[in-house]
This record gives structure tokens, sequence and C-alpha cells, in this order.
């Protein structure tokens, strides 16, 4: 038998850098909830083929999940004009207004660069552990990143926001 965590253990120690990762990709914590127990799920379905590192194919899962929702036409939620409750206190980083730009912006990217982004710079895993995770080439990912990189640098809010210089 292959040497590979317990399924619990692995989910009570992995958990928080999941839930951190699903909400990088939605940028809503009641999905970035339901997001990451549908990836464990998927990810208990398969456990007895699931390696000695877990971590690519559930991060897959998590990537392929949102892409899957994000092609969706109907969300199952009706946008209103103010939000039902207050932010979440345990958001840190819901609390800088040049975080909430960002944020915004990030969400304006394709799916696809989005993931790489997100798993890329706010995750901090190289490469070639992004192009496994997502699999694809790690030209692939550099070209993603170096496009979705590219396009928050011209994002108009991001450029707006940006302190100026001196004159």
């Amino acid at each position: 038998m292959r040497d590979r965590p317990d399924y619990s253990a692995y989910v009570a120690e992995r958990s928080p850098r999941l839930l951190r990762t699903a909400y990088l990709m939605c940028r809503d914590w009641g999905q970035a909830e339901d997001l990451l127990q549908t990836a464990l799920v998927k990810a208990w379905r398969a456990w007895r083929r699931v390696g000695a590192d877990p971590d690519p194919y559930v991060y897959r899962i998590l990537v392929n999940t949102h892409a899957s929702w994000a092609r969706r036409r109907w969300r199952g939620e009706r946008p209103t004009d103010a939000p039902p409750d207050g932010a979440d206190p345990a958001d840190a980083f819901g609390a800088c207004d040049d975080k909430a730009v960002l944020w915004a912006a990030l969400g304006r990217l394709p799916v696809g660069q989005r993931a790489v982004i997100v798993l890329r710079y706010f995750e901090d895993l190289p490469e070639p552990r992004v192009a496994e995770i997502l699999g694809c080439s790690v030209g692939t990912v550099k070209s993603q990143a170096s496009k979705g990189l590219a396009k928050l640098r011209i994002d108009p809010e991001i450029v707006a926001a940006a302190p100026r210089g001196r004159d």
C-alpha cells in the first residue's frame, strides 16, 4: 500500500490553506466554503487512488470545479443593492480599500489566468507545481501568468488607485 496521509488528518491540516485558495479564486467566503467542501468530497471519493502527495490532486479539483461553476449561466443567487450582512471580521484583506480594488481586478481576469495568478503568487507555488496541478505545461503557466499580470497592470481601477509619484 502506498504511503499517503490519512484523509481526516489531511483535511484537518490543509483546510485553512485550501479555503484561502478557494476564496482567492472566487472572492466570496460562502462560495469558497462550498467550493472547498465540494473539492474535499470529490477527493474523498478518489482517496484510494491519490498518491503520497494529495495537494496537486486537490488543487486541481478546486481549480476545475471553480471553472465549471464559472461557466454556469445561473449561479443560484441574485445580486441585491446592499449585502444582507456586514463584512466577515476574519477577513483581514477586506479591511484595506486597495486590496478590494485588487480583488475586483482579479475577478475580472479569465478563470485560467486567475487560477495561475492565485496558485503562483498567492499560494507561492513554483511554476512546475502549478503546471502539475492545472495539467498543463510550464510554458502555459508562464504565459498565463504574464498575460494575467499584464491585464492587472493596466486595469483602470488599479491604475486609478495607484499612488502618484513625485513630479
